[in-house]
């Protein structure tokens, strides 16, 4: 029963902080925002006993939240950290409802179509080796993964490259 509610706490901490952190205008709240989200999905990770990932998804991500803060310093003026006020539109809070639904709807169906929760429900006590993960990880057999690491990677050193060629000062 305490494993529910912690679920519910954490989820709840999830969904509130990523609706919070795609809808605010502001880039320092924004990033708070989603270092709340990756701790409640740390918090999951801890809750499923998987301590290494949780452990990883505090040091990996957090540390990325605490660079983002530094690019958000750096990138953006002193003026638009400080001034401007958010208004929330209704029409804005509307589609928003309205695509979270559509998307918790097609969450469902392809759960209920799949049977995911069925045969979780009938094989409850059966453990993934780390071996197995690791394996699913970083290797490059088929439903492996290291080949959208490999572009995730390369997305994100094009990233980098693009907010220093953003954040440079032109000469005149």
């Amino acid at each position: 029963m305490a494993n529910i509610i912690m679920f519910c706490i954490f989820a709840v901490v999830i969904l509130v902080s990523s609706m919070m952190c795609v809808t605010t205008k502001r880039i320092m709240r924004a990033a708070t925002f989603m270092l709340f989200m990756l701790l409640g999905v740390a918090g999951l990770y801890f809750l499923l006993d998987y301590t290494y990932l949780g452990a990883t998804q505090l040091a990996v991500y957090a540390g990325g939240v605490t660079m983002i803060f530094a690019f958000a310093i750096q990138l953006v003026s002193k003026r638009s950290l400080q001034g401007t006020i958010e208004r929330i539109k209704l029409s804005r809070v509307a589609w928003g409802g309205v695509l979270c639904i559509i998307s918790c709807a097609v969450v469902v169906l392809v759960l209920l179509k799949n049977q995911f929760m069925y045969a979780a429900m009938a094989a409850p006590d059966v453990e993934v080796p780390v071996k197995q993960i690791g394996m699913a990880l970083v290797g490059t057999g088929k439903y492996q993964y290291v080949l959208p690491f490999e572009f995730i990677s390369l997305f994100l050193l094009a990233c980098i490259i693009g907010g220093l060629v953003v954040s440079r000062k032109e000469e005149e």
